[in-house]
């Protein structure tokens, strides 16, 4: 039984074709980008008003969100007075900063209101979010 010592490539095979590996990288990296913009965020969705003189807040804020049917979330879970009160509370005593995002067709009595649990318990720093114009 002979073995060959050196094995030969076919006359075909001299050299790989790069192209058809070339297009389907770029087919894959179409669809991702494609594909990832239809990615869709759970969440609230309020429309904020705009404002001209907005300025850009720390992370460190407690949010608190009035939707335009005028309920209260925090962490998108419904909130009712004696819960907004216990967490407005707790941030007063860790001296954190209250930021309320109202929606634009949230009752005004309803900001009102929560600007006062924020500042009967003590809070200082209490801002409205607002998208810049």
């Amino acid at each position: 039984m002979r073995f060959k010592r050196h094995i030969e490539l076919e006359h075909g095979l001299e050299q790989i074709e790069i192209a058809p590996l070339i297009n389907t990288v770029f087919l894959l990296l179409i669809f991702f980008l494609l594909t990832s913009n239809f990615v869709v965020q759970p969440g609230i969705k309020i429309d904020l008003p705009t404002a001209l003189t907005g300025e850009a807040l720390g992370p460190e804020n407690i949010t608190v969100i009035i939707s335009g049917e005028n309920i209260v979330y925090f962490d998108s879970k419904v909130l009712d007075a004696g819960q907004l009160k216990n967490l407005i509370n707790q941030a007063a005593k860790r001296k954190q900063a209250i930021q309320i995002k109202a929606d634009r067709q949230a009752s005004l009595g309803r900001i009102v209101e929560i600007w006062d649990i924020c500042r009967n318990s003590g809070i200082g720093q209490i801002s409205i979010a607002t998208n810049q114009q």
